[in-house]
């Protein structure tokens, strides 16, 4: 497993060295997003900007390095003990915020609420019937069937105090989507490095350093003692806030603005290709398209429509003029650098708006039909919603844009309420979590959770079951190949673009990136 996942991104990860000297005196790092955290409760989203945040407080079993490997952090150890148990090894002296001791009654309860609807994290865990306590340090997972890659899902699984979680009526995940109120929504009682001081939702969050974090002697570790992340949509704003010296670090610089950053004198940035990428999906499963004129049907259902869509996009141009350079066009379902995934499938269908005109006429839509695209109110993700909804009019699928804040918008996604909608992923190296969040046919145990338009294909799901209990890593990858065509056929989705991801810091500040765009706070370095 280990071995596998330091052949699989060698180099991806970039350490920034802004300065040579080592700053062992402590400091505060101020950070601006577009986006907000939403909530604290780890459980309740499986989304980049809440994953950003929470990843400070609590931790998991698992972790990655400077180079994106799977490291140990709460667990010191895992093996597999049998075709279908795998048993971890607990860090000893490890304690919660509030003081309490981390011991396998705690995974215990972290895994079961994560598994639990409405956790929006079972997804990793399909196959894990139960986590159980051998003794204090010692815990064993149970499996419905052998899973050579265990220790990967359980990587982005926070570790929560149970004693904790039940003084505050926090047995079960928020359940985000309804806006359930809890007490999770603004506490939090991790084991990591930082601890939550406050957190306004869409205003700030304001981290402070735990001193008691078991880590902190590692050499890697930074020396920011505070963490004020605030959330400023205003692109304008948030690069005024950088270079004025208002905050020390922005995950998101306007595109528009890079070229220039690059020239100021007091500026760095940093730049990795996303292992991620962004996509449009359809409603797949009303037999009415909601918002559309096209009555009684719903033409998404039509591979020849969604090709169509595929065809009448000109995302070379989005890439070009839109996102000043700073992305790369993919047709790929899933990067070619995670395992298994085809790096012959990376290339796209020709932009053709002829074929996208003739296509709509073949399928019954000689004349088009309205539908509205969904998209998240943040400037350079509207921009290319703009761009895509003027290109789709122009070969008669006439769309309007309706974008919405991120409280507004993630709901539509995980419940599947729109019609059309853009999006983003980022995998992990093995293939299997993405394959079943994004394609696997979608029901409530944890199935298909972001499969936002419920598009379903029985010869598909087989094949996902079948690759999470597939021992052998070579039949594992060919099960990937197969996967992945199988999507491209249908077409469920259209591949869009891989950004490459930009931060911009003052020139104080040394960062590690990764390629999911997550910052690890406990290695930054800043005077």
């Amino acid at each position: 497993m280990l071995s596998r996942c330091r052949a699989f991104l060698v180099g991806l990860a970039s350490l920034v060295c802004v300065t040579a000297t080592s700053l062992a005196q402590a400091a505060p790092l101020r950070i601006a997003s577009a986006f907000d955290p939403q909530t604290m409760d780890p459980h309740a989203l499986a989304l980049l900007y809440h994953t950003r945040v929470w990843t400070q407080v609590y931790e998991s079993l698992v972790g990655r390095d400077e180079k994106f490997q799977l490291e140990p952090a709460l667990a010191l150890s895992w093996q597999a003990t049998s075709a279908t148990s795998w048993r971890f090894k607990l860090r000893p002296g490890v304690t919660f915020h509030d003081g309490a001791a981390f011991t396998a009654d705690d995974v215990v309860f972290s895994v079961e609420r994560a598994l639990a609807p409405p956790s929006q994290r079972g997804f990793q865990l399909k196959g894990v019937k139960a986590a159980r306590k051998v003794d204090d340090l010692t815990v064993d997972f149970v499996l419905d069937a052998p899973d050579a890659v265990l220790p990967e899902k359980l990587q982005g699984i926070a570790i929560m105090n149970k004693a904790w979680s039940v003084k505050n009526a926090a047995e079960k995940a928020q359940d985000f989507n309804a806006k359930q109120e809890m007490f999770t929504v603004r506490n939090a009682n991790g084991t990591g490095p930082y601890v939550l001081d406050r957190f306004e939702p869409d205003v700030r969050t304001l981290l402070k350093r735990n001193p008691k974090w078991w880590g902190w002697a590692d050499k890697r570790s930074g020396n920011v003692d505070e963490v004020s992340l605030v959330a400023i949509r205003s692109d304008a704003t948030r690069l005024a806030a950088l270079v004025s010296g208002e905050v020390d670090f922005v995950f998101d610089p306007p595109v528009q603005d890079v070229e220039r950053l690059k020239r100021e004198p007091a500026i760095a940035l940093t730049q990795i290709t996303d292992l991620g990428q962004q996509y449009l999906t359809f409603d797949q499963a009303r037999d009415e398209l909601e918002g559309s004129d096209a009555k009684g049907r719903n033409p998404f259902k039509d591979v020849r429509v969604r090709r169509a869509v595929y065809h009448a996009i000109n995302v070379d141009l989005i890439v070009q003029k839109v996102l000043r350079g700073l992305a790369a066009p993919t047709g790929a379902f899933l990067s070619p650098r995670v395992d298994g995934s085809p790096a012959d499938l990376d290339k796209r269908l020709p932009f053709d708006p002829a074929k996208a005109r003739a296509l709509l006429a073949e399928a019954g839509y000689p004349n088009g039909f309205s539908v509205p695209l969904d998209c998240v109110n943040v400037p350079w993700r509207e921009a290319v919603c703009q761009a895509m909804t003027a290109m789709l009019t122009q070969v008669g699928i006439r769309t309007t844009l309706r974008s919405s804040p991120t409280n507004q918008f993630f709901p539509k996604l995980s419940q599947a309420t729109a019609s059309l909608i853009e999006y983003g992923w980022t995998p992990n190296p093995d293939a299997w979590a993405s394959l079943n969040a994004l394609f696997r046919t979608w029901d409530k145990s944890g199935l298909g959770t972001f499969n936002a338009g419920r598009y379903s294909n029985p010869k598909l799901d087989v094949l996902i079951d079948n690759m999470r209990v597939e021992p052998d890593l070579t039949r594992r990858r060919a099960m990937v190949g197969v996967a992945l065509r199988l999507v491209n056929d249908d077409v469920p989705f259209i591949p869009l673009y891989r950004r490459t991801l930009t931060w911009a810091m003052s020139k104080k500040t040394t960062v590690v990136m990764w390629p999911n765009d997550q910052a690890e706070l406990r290695w930054v370095r800043t005077k």
